[in-house]
């Protein structure tokens, strides 16, 4: 390990890369303790203070608490990904913007473009919504989050946390054209990781009360250390399909190669947790600070753990599986791909036949990666219900940080293969989502 962190940093561009990746995560969590103007920190502690294991704590995880403490990072990077779900189903089913998907670079300049808007739109709407919902919260004591209330306080808010996302989706695109690794991956990564230290405290502390014994600590560190195993396995996990490509030699007769088209398990990655989380943090988000009984009534239905939230986060996971899957893997256009070259798989015609079959193929792949990613996302509520662990522990967190670390470590890997140096990681093979 020592002598491959020597060839990262023996390689100038690889080392600039990296260097700056670390520098720009650095002033992501420096602008995370940066407080929003006219909020009282010690009464919005009070506050946060046992919200573990609720969505008020996800999305406060999420965003490395920022919104915890509400600092200029709040919003965090959601209303980013928000807009990019939205233009993605645009994608789909709105004709114009399909087209300008399929311009090249042209069009994928002007679909950053619109999510770049889009952000700033959602941004002002949730900065709003939070905004208002600061003035109505209060401490244990009766006393005001926001001591001087009134709409010079609403505009300046809105300004403060819409100008932050702004930055936080700045930093994201620089790191992923000027560093290493995909840009809001490693944001939401540096935001989950920056919380283990408290939740690793807060274990302790559970242990040391009597509320939770070694026994079971070291179950729950078992099934943890489990769930990463099984991430690892099945993100590597492929289906390969066997492709012949018939090839004529000049007075040798006919001869083929023999090759395979590599479809992974899990296709879509950490994309399907991540995009089903936006969705029910945007309107839970405004909710919880919103002092409506029926609003509170639907947000207490839609906390982590309750049926209902579950079955609305397997629903969500299970459809992005597919979409992103279908968005990234077009069957018609691989099957003719692999005909103009000469190829065809055993068994099956070129052309209209290989692309069923490889969309036939696909689907049950996608339906087994679905079920793998919903089984481990919903594995954090059953710990914190039963055991009343800090939320932080399995779950969507590990196959975040498990699926960027390897994405980015992946990366690291093709940088240093494709200058003759030895891997990252000797003797395993990573394989990036990015080069598909």
């Amino acid at each position: 390990m020592i002598r491959s962190l020597q060839n990262i940093f023996s390689i100038p561009e690889l080392r600039r890369r990296v260097i700056f990746t670390l520098v720009m995560l650095a002033v992501y969590r420096v602008g995370c303790h940066v407080p929003t103007p006219g909020v009282d920190g010690s009464v919005l502690a009070k506050f946060f203070a046992g919200t573990e294991g609720t969505l008020l704590g996800l999305v406060s995880a999420f965003t490395g608490g920022a919104l915890e403490r509400m600092t200029v990072f709040a919003l965090g990077i959601m209303p980013y990904i928000s807009a990019s779900i939205i233009l993605q189903l645009l994608t789909v089913v709105f004709e114009p913007v399909e087209k300008l998907a399929k311009e090249g670079e042209q069009g994928r300049r002007t679909i950053t473009k619109w999510t770049r808007y889009g952000t700033i739109v959602l941004s002002v709407i949730q900065g709003a919504g939070i905004a208002i919902g600061l003035q109505t919260m209060r401490g244990p004591a009766g006393e005001f989050v926001v001591p001087d209330q009134g709409v010079g306080f609403i505009l300046l808010t809105i300004v403060t946390l819409t100008a932050g996302t702004a930055f936080i989706m700045w930093l994201g695109e620089q790191i992923t054209e000027r560093g290493i690794g995909n840009g809001i991956s490693l944001i939401i990564f540096a935001g989950i990781v920056a919380n283990i230290p408290s939740a690793i405290v807060n274990t302790i502390r559970l242990v040391k009360t009597g509320a939770l014994s070694i026994f079971v600590l070291i179950v729950i560190f078992g099934v943890m250390f489990g769930v990463i195993w099984a991430i690892i396995f099945m993100e590597r996990a492929q289906r390969r399909v066997p492709i012949h490509y018939a090839k004529r030699v000049a007075g040798a007769g006919a001869t083929g190669q023999t090759s395979h088209l590599p479809l992974k398990i899990n296709m879509s990655g950490v994309i399907p947790p991540i995009f089903a989380s936006s969705i029910i943090m945007f309107p839970v988000t405004v909710a919880q600070v919103v002092d409506v009984p029926w609003v509170q009534t639907m947000a207490n239905m839609m906390n982590p753990g309750n049926w209902l939230y579950n079955v609305f986060f397997v629903a969500f996971i299970v459809f992005f599986c597919y979409f992103y899957t279908a968005v990234t893997f077009n069957p018609v256009d691989v099957a003719d791909n692999i005909k103009r070259q000469g190829g065809y798989v055993p068994g099956i015609r070129p052309g209209k036949a290989t692309a069923e079959y490889l969309d036939t193929v696909l689907s049950r792949l996608t339906f087994v990666g679905a079920i793998y990613v919903s089984a481990v996302c919903v594995l954090p509520t059953i710990l914190y219900g039963q055991f009343n662990l800090p939320f932080y522990f399995g779950g969507t967190s590990l196959l975040i940080v498990v699926g960027v670390g390897m994405d980015t470590a992946s990366q690291i890997e093709a940088h240093l293969i494709s200058r003759s140096y030895e891997g990252f990681m000797k003797g395993v093979t990573l394989k990036s989502r990015a080069g598909r």
